[in-house]
């Protein structure tokens, strides 16, 4: 895995497809906090959890003033279906040449089941109103993962 961006470090600019084909810009959440969390695959067990945990606690991550948006290699097609499917209220921008997810250190070699392969990690920054990052999380298990976010989300 590529190097991730530390806390205290400004946050990579970035500029990606939404699901909805319109562009999405770090600079578009400019005052606000923002939770940047990347996953591997649209529509997989792991990804299609994360995205309704963080969509169910949509509300609370607004009345926190924190934005959430979803990131991976697939195609903007891919991730319409994969919004529309699950009912989906949170942007999830593609990022298929992989320029953002090497700036933010979450594109490298995976193994599963003995096969090396290069693949998104599923990695999950907090953004502050000032464009800075002060929390990551690595490695990041699914299961009460986007509860712990929206408690840091509060305390920023």
């Amino acid at each position: 895995m590529m190097e991730l961006v530390p806390p205290g470090t400004p946050a990579p600019d970035f500029e990606l497809p939404a699901d909805d084909g319109e562009t999405i810009t770090l600079a578009g959440f400019k005052g606000r906090k923002l939770v940047l969390y990347f996953y591997p695959k649209a529509d997989t067990p792991g990804c299609t959890q994360e995205a309704m945990d963080f969509n169910r606690l949509r509300t609370k991550f607004e009345a926190a003033g924190t934005a959430i948006l979803g990131v991976s290699a697939d195609p903007v097609p891919a991730l319409g279906k994969f919004k529309n499917k699950y009912k989906l209220a949170l942007p999830l921008a593609s990022d298929p040449g992989h320029k953002m997810l090497e700036a933010y250190g979450v594109w490298g070699e995976k193994n599963m089941y003995g096969r090396k392969f290069m693949g998104v990690n599923r990695v999950t920054y907090l953004i502050d109103k000032a464009g800075r990052i002060a929390k990551v999380w690595a490695k990041v298990k699914v299961p009460g993962h986007a509860e712990a976010v929206l408690a840091e989300a509060k305390a920023l």
